[in-house]
C-alpha cells in the first residue's frame, strides 16, 4: 500500500531538524561501532551492568489509584565509554507507577515504557499508555527519561533536534544499558513478569534492550520494524536532514569514507534499489510520459506486470512478454526470445541504472533550456519544474524531434527513444549549472553520504546484529501498513529475524495509527503480559509475596547508600 500522505504532511508542519552539526567527531563514532559489538552479545552486554547497580529513590507520593516513586541513577555508558554523553544526560531520570494493590499478589507485573521521538518528560506516555493500564489490567509502569530530552536536554539542543548523528547512537547505548538497570531494580524488589515497550523511535530502543536481558521478557514494539536505516534515509524524516551538510562533511574529512565506512556495514542492500523500482514502476513511467509531454513529445509505454513473482525465489520478478521495456540490447533478446522471462537481480539493476539515467538527461534538458532562456532569474524550483522548447535564446528555435505515432512497439523502446531526443552535445554552461543544482534529491539512495548514513544505522540498529530475544513467543510487534515514517520495502522482516513472535499490522499510517488505535497498542501488551503470566505460573516461578507494593522509601533510601559506599 502507498505511504501515508498524512505522514507526509505532518512531517511538513513540523520544524524539527536532525543532525545540524553533522555526523559526529570521527573518533567518537569509531568508540560507539566497536561497542556496538559488545552490547549486540546478550551475554557481555548483561555484565556491563552488576544486579546492585545503585539507584536512589528521589520521591514517593500516594494517591487514590496508584503509588508514584521517582528516582535517579548514573547511565552505565558513562561509565563505559567516558566523555560521550553530554552532562546533562549522564543522570537517567525516571518515574514508578505501582497500583496500590495488586489484583493477584504472586504476581505483579510491571512494564517500562521507552519514549518516541519529541516524547519530553512523564506525562504522555503516564496519561496515553501506563495509567490506562494501571486502570485496565493492575500493570505497574516505569517511565524512563529519555538522553537529550527533558530534563536530559543539553542546554544549547533547541527541542528534540539532535545535533549530530553520533547522538542517536548514545542514545540508544544509554536506553539498552539503563534499561538493565531498571530490570534489575524490579527484579530486586518482587516484580514480575517484567516487559518493555515504546512507540516510534521507543518501539525500537525497547526491541534492542530487550536482546540483551537474559530471562524471559514481554516485548510489544509499536510502529517500529526491523531497522533504524529506512527512517533516516527514505522515510519521511529524511526530509528534515540537512544532506548537503553531511555529505560535505563526509568528503572533507578522509576518515568517515577511508577509516569509518569500512567498519559499518548495509545489511538489506541487496536488490532493494531494484525492488523499490519495480514496486513502483507503473509510476515511474508516468512520470517519464510527463516529462516527454512537456517536452512536446508523444509516445506510448505500457506498465510492467510486477503482480508474479517466482514461487521459488520471491526476489525474481516475472515480466510479461506484451508489457516488457526493451534497455539494452541484451535484455532485449532475452526478453522477447520467450513468453516470460524471469528478470535477475543483475538485470533489475541495470533496468533501475537505464531508467535514472534517462529521467537525469531530460532534468538536466529542462534546466539547460530555462538556464539560458533567462539566466538572471534562475531559481531551484523554476529549473526543476520549467520546459522550453528552444536551445538557445536568440537563435533559429529546434525543436525536440518527436516519435512517430506508426512505430511499432519495438521501435519505441526507451533507449532509442532518448537517443532521437537529446542533443548529442551539452553546453559547458548547463554542465556547469547542473553542477550547482543537486537534481537527485529525491534519490538520495544514490548518494555515498547516505549510503554511509545507511550503513550506520544498519550496523548500530537493525536487529539482525543483535542477539534474538530469550523467548520470542512474548513478543507482540504491532506495525502499520502505510507508515511513511518507517518503511518496510527492503528491510528484513521482523518475523526472519524473530520467529515465533506476533506481528499485528494496522490499516493505517505513522500518525493515524499513534492517534487512533491506542487502545489496540494497550490490548496488545496486556496480552502479551497474560502469556507471560502462564507461563510463569506453568515454571512455578512467582514473585515472592511481600506486604507493599514495593520497599519503603526510607528502605530504599539505606539500600542505595550501602550501594553507593559499596561502589566508591
Amino acid at each position: 500500500m502507498p505511504p501515508s500522505r498524512l505522514d507526509a504532511i505532518y512531517r511538513r508542519l513540523l520544524i524539527t531538524r536532525f543532525f545540524e552539526k553533522g555526523w559526529g567527531k570521527p573518533e567518537n563514532l569509531r568508540r560507539l561501532f566497536e561497542f556496538r559489538k559488545i552490547v549486540s552479545n546478550r551475554e557481555a552486554c548483561y555484565k556491563l551492568v552488576p544486579e546492585d547497580y545503585p539507584v536512589e529513590i528521589t520521591k514517593e507520593e500516594k494517591t487514590s489509584e496508584c503509588t508514584i516513586l521517582e528516582g535517579k541513577f548514573m547511565t552505565p555508558l558513562e561509565l563505559h565509554l567516558p566523555g560521550l554523553v553530554p552532562k546533562a544526560a549522564q543522570e537517567a531520570h525516571f518515574q514508578v507507577m505501582l497500583p496500590n494493590k495488586w489484583r493477584d499478589p504472586n504476581h505483579k507485573p510491571i512494564c517500562l515504557h521507552l519514549a518516541g521521538t519529541g516524547d519530553h518528560y512523564y506525562w504522555r506516555r503516564r496519561n496515553f499508555i501506563a495509567k490506562p493500564l494501571l486502570r485496565e489490567a493492575g500493570l505497574g509502569a516505569i517511565i524512563l527519561e529519555n538522553p537529550f530530552y527533558g530534563v536530559r536536554k543539553p542546554e544549547d539542543q533547541v527541542r528534540s533536534n539532535l545535533h549530530n548523528v553520533s547522538d542517536i547512537f548514545v542514545m540508544g547505548g544509554c536506553l539498552v544499558l539503563e534499561s538493565l538497570v531498571l530490570l534489575h531494580w524490579c527484579e530486586r524488589n518482587g516484580f514480575g513478569p517484567l516487559g518493555i515497550t515504546g512507540l516510534s523511535m521507543g518501539g525500537h530502543m525497547a526491541s534492542l534492550a530487550a536482546t540483551n536481558w537474559p530471562k524471559p521478557l514481554v516485548l510489544v514494539p509499536c510502529l517500529s520494524w526491523s531497522t533504524a536505516s529506512a527512517v533516516f534515509t527514505t522515510g519521511v524524516m529524511s526530509q528534515s536532514i540537512n544532506w548537503d551538510m553531511l555529505e560535505t562533511q563526509y568528503f572533507s574529512d578522509g576518515q568517515y569514507r577511508e577509516r569509518l565506512a569500512k567498519m559499518v556495514t548495509v545489511i538489506d542492500e541487496a536488490f532493494m534499489a531494484g525492488q523499490h523500482f519495480v514496486k513502483n514502476y507503473p509510476s515511474t513511467i508516468k512520470d517519464l510520459q510527463h516529462d516527454l509531454k512537456e517536452a512536446k513529445i508523444s509516445r506510448s509505454t505500457s506498465p510492467v506486470d510486477v503482480s508474479k513473482r517466482s514461487s521459488t525465489n520471491p526476489n525474481i520478478i516475472h515480466l510479461d512478454k506484451e508489457n516488457s521495456l526493451q534497455l539494452s540490447e541484451s535484455l532485449h533478446n532475452k526478453l522477447w526470445s520467450t513468453d516470460r522471462y524471469e528478470l535477475t537481480n543483475c538485470e533489475v539493476n541495470e533496468l533501475n541504472e537505464k531508467i535514472k539515467a534517462v529521467q537525469d538527461k531530460l532534468r538536466m534538458e529542462r534546466h539547460h533550456n530555462e538556464f539560458l532562456k533567462n539566466p538572471t532569474k534562475i531559481s531551484t524550483e523554476t529549473l526543476v519544474n520549467a520546459t522550453s522548447d528552444t536551445i538557445s535564446p536568440g537563435s533559429t528555435a529546434t525543436k525536440l524531434p518527436s516519435v512517430q505515432e506508426s512505430k511499432t512497439e519495438e521501435e519505441s523502446t526507451l533507449t532509442k527513444l532518448m537517443n532521437s531526443i537529446l542533443p548529442a552535445t551539452t553546453s559547458a554552461v548547463a554542465t556547469r549549472q547542473a553542477e550547482k543544482i543537486d537534481i537527485t534529491k529525491t534519490k538520495w539512495w544514490e548518494r555515498e553520504a547516505l549510503q554511509f548514513m545507511r550503513g550506520m544505522m544498519d550496523e548500530c540498529t537493525h536487529l539482525k546484529n543483535f542477539s534474538v530475544p530469550y523467548d520470542t513467543s512474548l513478543i507482540t510487534a504491532v506495525c502499520a501498513k502505510d507508515d511513511a515514517y518507517v518503511p518496510r520495502d527492503g528491510c528484513t522482516s521482523l518475523e526472519d529475524i524473530w520467529p515465533g513472535a506476533e506481528i499485528r499490522y494496522l490499516d493505517a499510517g505513522h500518525v493515524s495509527a499513534y492517534v487512533l488505535h491506542q487502545k489496540l497498542f494497550r490490548s496488545s501488551i496486556i496480552g502479551a503480559f497474560e502469556r507471560a503470566k502462564r507461563k510463569r505460573e506453568q515454571n512455578g516461578n512467582v514473585c515472592e509475596p511481600i506486604s507493599s507494593c514495593a520497599l519503603s522509601y526510607d528502605d530504599l533510601q539505606r539500600r542505595y547508600q550501602d550501594q553507593m559506599q559499596f561502589y566508591n
